[in-house]
C-alpha cells in the first residue's frame, strides 16, 4: 500500500470535529472535572448522550421531569459525532420477510416507522432552528451484480402501495447520471433520503437539551442499575436515584446493563475524508450530491462534505478492530477502485464508531426490569435513533403518543454471546471473499 495517502496536518479524528469540536461540558480541557459529583436523585436518568439519549431528554423534560444525562465520554463521542451524514428511513428487513414472521398489518407498520422517523427528523430540525446542512438530495443505491440489480427491482415491487417512498430504478447504463463510476450494473435512486452535518446535528439536540433543562453529566461512567423505582445507579461520580432510568447507548452498550449488552452487536465502522479536490472532479464523480451506498455485503457508503469540497468515504473494511492509519489505506483503496481518478487525493481524516446491531437487523424500544432502552438501528441511526429516541421520552412520561409498531417485539440474544462479538472476524472473511467472488464472475460476463 501507498506511504504517502496522508496530508501533512492529517487527524485521527472525525471530519465533523473540525466545525463542531466535542464541547467541553464539564470544563477541564476536556478531561472533566473530577471533583464534581453526579446529582444525587433525578426523575428521569438517561445513560449515553447521543441523538437517543438526547432526544428522550427533550421529551421527559419538556414534560416537567428533572432529567439528567450522563456519558462515559464527552457529549456525543460515539456514533452520533462519527457517522456518515445519511439520513435514510432504512429498516433492514424486507416487506416479505417481515409479513412472513409477523403478518402484513404488523410488517406494513413497523416498516411505516421508518418513513415516519425521517419526516420527523426534518420537522424537528426546522421546528428547532438546527443549523445542521440537513438537505434533502436523495439516495443512490448502486447494484454491484446484475443479479443485485434484479433483488432491488424486486425489492420497490414488493412494497405495498402504503409504503410507496417513490424509489425508482436507474438501468445498467445510466448509471453514470448519478455516479462517476463503471463499477455498478444499475441501482435505486431514494429521492426523500438525506445528507446532514451529524457534528452540527448533535451539538443542535444537546443545545436543545440544556435549553430544556436537562443536566448533562460527562466522564461520568455508570457501573451498575440496582433496585427498581427508584434506582439506585452506581456511577464513577457518585450514585443518583432515579425514579425511571433510560438505557441509549445502542453500539456502546457495556456490562452495566448484561441484558441489553447481550443483544447489542458493536460493529466497527471506519471513515476518511479526503483533501479538497477540484470542484469539476466532484462533478463528475457524485454530479447530484447525492449519497450513495451499495449492494455488497461490506456495504460502503460515500458523499461530499456539506461545502461539496471533499469526499467523505466509509465502510467495514477490517476482520478486527485496528489503528486509524491500516483502516485509511483500505478505504483509500476501495475509495480508487471505484473513482481511478482520486488514486492521487490524499487523506486529512481517518476516524471510526460503533454502530449498534442486532441479531434480526430490527431497532427494539421497549423496557426490561423496568428499565427502558431503545437500541440497535443497524447502520441507519440519524433518523431512527433520533425518533425512536423521542418515542422513548414519551413513554416514560405515560404520553400515548410513545406508542410505536416495534413495541411488541422480541428482542433476541444468541447462546454463548456476551457482548464480545467473536463472530465477527470469519463472518466479514466470508462476506469480503463472497463480494469478490461476485465481482470476479460479473467481470467474466460482461
Amino acid at each position: 500500500m501507498r506511504e504517502d495517502i496522508f496530508t501533512p496536518d492529517f487527524k485521527q479524528t472525525p471530519y465533523w470535529w473540525e466545525r463542531t469540536p466535542r464541547p467541553d461540558i464539564d470544563g477541564g480541557g476536556g478531561n472533566g472535572d473530577a471533583k464534581r459529583a453526579a446529582p444525587r436523585t433525578a426523575d428521569v436518568l438517561i445513560i449515553g448522550s447521543g441523538y437517543t439519549g438526547l432526544s428522550a431528554a427533550i421529551q421527559t423534560a419538556r414534560h416537567g421531569r428533572r432529567t439528567v444525562v450522563v456519558d462515559a465520554e464527552q457529549a456525543g463521542f460515539g456514533c452520533s459525532s462519527r457517522n456518515g451524514g445519511q439520513v435514510s428511513t432504512s429498516l433492514k428487513p424486507t416487506f416479505p420477510l417481515l409479513a412472513k414472521k409477523y403478518g402484513h398489518d404488523a410488517a406494513l407498520a413497523i416498516l411505516r416507522e421508518g418513513n415516519n422517523a425521517l419526516r420527523w427528523v426534518e420537522s424537528f430540525i426546522l421546528d428547532n432552528n438546527i443549523d445542521c446542512d440537513f438537505r434533502k438530495v436523495g439516495r443512490f443505491h448502486g447494484a454491484h451484480t446484475p443479479r443485485a440489480f434484479a433483488g432491488l427491482k424486486q425489492k420497490i415491487a414488493d412494497l405495498p402501495h402504503a409504503l410507496n417512498i417513490g424509489a425508482y430504478a436507474v438501468a445498467p447504463g445510466d448509471e453514470g447520471a448519478e455516479v462517476g463510476t463503471s463499477f455498478y450494473h444499475g441501482g435505486v435512486v431514494y429521492p426523500h433520503h438525506a445528507s446532514i452535518d451529524p457534528g452540527r446535528y448533535h451539538q443542535g439536540l444537546l443545545d436543545c437539551a440544556r435549553s430544556n433543562g436537562v443536566e448533562i453529566v460527562t466522564r461520568c461512567r455508570v457501573r451498575k442499575i440496582a433496585g427498581g423505582k427508584p434506582f439506585t445507579v452506581e456511577t464513577s461520580r457518585g450514585a443518583v436515584t432515579a425514579g425511571d432510568v433510560v438505557v441509549a447507548t445502542s453500539g456502546y452498550t457495556g456490562r452495566a446493563t448484561p441484558w441489553q449488552h447481550r443483544r447489542i452487536i458493536p460493529i466497527g465502522s471506519y471513515m476518511i475524508a479526503t483533501e479538497p479536490l477540484p470542484e469539476a472532479a466532484l462533478a463528475r464523480l457524485i454530479p447530484n450530491d447525492r449519497v450513495v451506498t451499495d449492494t455488497r455485503k461490506l456495504v460502503v457508503f460515500y458523499r461530499t462534505c456539506p461545502e461539496r469540497r471533499r469526499i467523505l468515504f466509509g465502510g467495514r473494511v477490517s476482520l478486527r478492530e485496528t489503528d486509524l492509519r491500516r483502516s485509511a489505506r483500505l478505504l483509500h483503496r476501495q475509495m480508487t477502485d471505484l473513482f481511478p481518478e482520486l488514486a492521487a487525493a490524499r487523506v486529512s481524516h481517518s476516524w471510526m464508531g460503533f454502530v449498534g446491531y442486532s441479531f434480526d437487523e430490527t431497532p427494539h424500544i421497549g423496557q426490561h426490569g423496568g428499565v427502558y432502552y431503545s437500541m440497535g438501528y443497524c447502520g441507519s441511526g440519524i433518523s431512527l435513533a433520533s425518533y425512536f429516541g423521542m418515542r422513548t421520552g414519551l413513554k416514560v412520561v405515560g404520553d400515548a403518543r410513545g406508542a410505536t409498531a416495534l413495541d411488541n417485539l422480541t428482542f433476541p440474544a444468541r447462546a454463548y454471546y456476551r457482548g464480545h462479538p467473536w463472530f465477527l472476524a470469519p463472518s466479514i472473511g466470508y462476506y469480503r471473499w463472497c463480494d469478490r467472488r461476485d465481482v470476479k464472475h460479473r467481470r467474466k460476463t460482461v
